[in-house]
């Protein structure tokens, strides 16, 4: 099964996760993320970074977990390609691994510049989660 599948979407980016549990599509949703922005063939799993965000529903924790993986990408710099999450509560707690983004080595893609709200769905039954990123 594919981590992720990218979806026809007029300006912005829109991808489906899918995954054996929830947890295991928010993982995915966040390598997708990751690997429209950078070539993660290229990157290694060097460094663990512990991310912990929460939501009162399963679209507001979904969308907390991605806008705080995004703000590794932007303002932190790294390049996150492993994805381990649970969830305690109403909180979602990942352990990640992979690397500062060094343009020298790291093929960058493209840019995503906002998580959003639009057309996300997260779909316990699947499990599958959908959600579109403004680039």
């Amino acid at each position: 099964m594919e981590r992720y599948e990218v979806i026809e979407h007029t300006a912005d980016l829109m991808v489906r996760a899918r995954g054996e549990t929830l947890e295991e599509c928010f993982g995915n949703a966040a390598y997708a993320l990751f690997d429209r922005t950078v070539d993660l063939s290229g990157v290694r799993p060097l460094e663990r970074v512990e991310v912990r965000a929460s939501g009162d529903g399963p679209e507001d924790r979904l969308y907390a977990f991605l806008s705080e993986m995004l703000f590794l990408e932007d303002c932190e710099g790294m390049a996150l390609c492993s994805f381990d999450v649970r969830f305690e509560g109403s909180d979602v707690v990942c352990a990640a691994m992979g690397e500062r983004l060094d343009r020298s080595i790291h093929r960058v893609r493209s840019e995503i510049k906002a998580v959003t709200y639009h057309m996300m769905e997260v779909d316990e039954a699947t499990p599958s989660v959908t959600v579109v990123f403004d680039v």
